[in-house]
């Protein structure tokens, strides 16, 4: 998760519209940049900044700075019923606007934290599984969905307390920058 405060003082998050893929459920969704580690990453966090240097041409080592992690999420990859960890690190960019998404990314965009967390922006979208219709909350931003694990990471951030005028968790919260 990505985010840079406009010259106006409003904070944004950078989220990417997947490219569309046959084969890929999620193909078109919202999401933040990201992907599996590889085995030259050493470790979780330096894959989530090489992969988003792969997908969006944003560096988060030489332009990011790191506030801390949220919580890791159970999931499963595709059609495999083995169980998936994903590790949402946070990130503040002080770089520069230049985003140049590959192919994986058919668009950036950054919303204001402060649409993300209207209630008038929440919804429900309907997912069908194999037992029925179930309505899944999401947020809707013109013709983007955000739901599913970007959904549950963006809740985690917006109940963060924050320290007032800054998009940082108080340091109180001392387990969330390791």
């Amino acid at each position: 998760m990505i985010y840079r405060h406009t010259e106006d003082g409003e904070t944004e998050l950078l989220f990417i519209q997947r490219a569309r893929r046959k084969g890929d459920p999620w193909s078109g969704d919202m999401a933040f940049p990201g992907g599996r580690m590889e085995p030259a990453d050493p470790s979780p966090r330096a894959a989530a900044e090489r992969e988003t240097l792969e997908e969006t041409g944003v560096d988060l080592t030489n332009h990011g700075r790191f506030q801390f992690r949220l919580s890791d999420l159970i999931t499963r990859q595709h059609s495999r019923w083995r169980p998936m960890v994903v590790t949402p690190y946070v990130y503040e960019w002080q770089g520069p606007q230049t985003e140049l998404p590959n192919h994986e990314v058919a668009q950036m965009v950054w919303i204001s934290l402060k649409y993300l967390a209207a209630k008038e922006n929440q919804s429900k979208l309907p997912w069908r599984t194999p037992l029925g219709t179930v309505k899944m909350p999401c947020c809707r931003y013109q013709d983007y969905c955000i739901w599913g694990l970007s959904y549950s990471m963006l809740q985690e951030l917006l109940k963060l307390d924050f320290e007032p005028g800054r998009f940082a968790p108080k340091a109180t919260d001392a387990s969330r920058f390791l």
